[in-house]
């Protein structure tokens, strides 16, 4: 059977750091600061804290401020007007892509108006089976381990066919209990014990991974 890839989105697949992260931070405080009556500062510290504690400020705010409309959460705070100003794709993306074997799904902790904008912008929405955001897995966020069965079971996937692509450490770890394989795009090039592979470039995978999907 091929491989199913299964590709994260934020510094996996463009450079999120440079444009995208900033607006969205910001678009984030400015939603938790006129929506919780807090001041700049105090909303910054509340995002950072949730993010850090949950894995996503949206899952830190279902938690203690039920109140919040998750859905209006996510619209305001990802503005694509401003967030497709400036996009930055990965180097080589559709190359590394494209070479590939298998299906290919995207599989984002943002929501899908973004997830799919961000496929269109960076020219690579063709090469991509399904789209799986935070919406589509009862806003359950990685590295929640109900996110990744949701979306195995929408898709009949074996995750022993399923090959993750991550920056995020935490989220590779879920995938490894699994029993997916799991690459770490790490700009450091560190290994981790719970990483089969880490690249530094999206264009190593075909290079140095043709380990991952053989037999497939």
């Amino acid at each position: 059977m091929k491989p199913v890839w299964i590709f994260d989105l934020d510094n996996t697949l463009h450079n999120a750091d440079l444009h995208a992260f900033p607006v969205i931070n910001r678009a984030m405080t400015a939603y938790l600061s006129q929506h919780l009556q807090l001041s700049e500062q105090a909303a910054t510290a509340l995002r950072t804290d949730y993010w850090l504690r949950y894995g996503a400020t949206l899952l830190g705010l279902r938690r203690h401020h039920p109140h919040i409309n998750p859905q209006h959460f996510l619209r305001m705070t990802h503005p694509l007007n401003e967030l497709l100003m400036a996009v930055h794709p990965m180097p080589g993306l559709a190359m590394a892509i494209r070479s590939l074997p298998g299906d290919k799904l995207l599989f984002t902790n943002g929501p899908r108006h973004y997830a799919i904008a961000m496929l269109l912008a960076l020219g690579i929405d063709d090469c991509f089976s399904g789209v799986v955001s935070v919406e589509d897995v009862d806003l359950i966020p990685k590295p929640q381990i109900a996110a990744y069965r949701k979306l195995l079971a929408r898709f009949k996937l074996d995750p022993r066919r399923c090959i993750l692509v991550e920056d995020t450490l935490a989220n590779l770890k879920t995938a490894k209990q699994l029993g997916m394989k799991t690459v770490w795009m790490n700009p450091r090039s560190y290994g981790a014990g719970v990483v089969d592979l880490s690249i530094t470039k999206l264009g190593d995978i075909a290079k140095r991974g043709r380990w991952l999907y053989a037999g497939k």
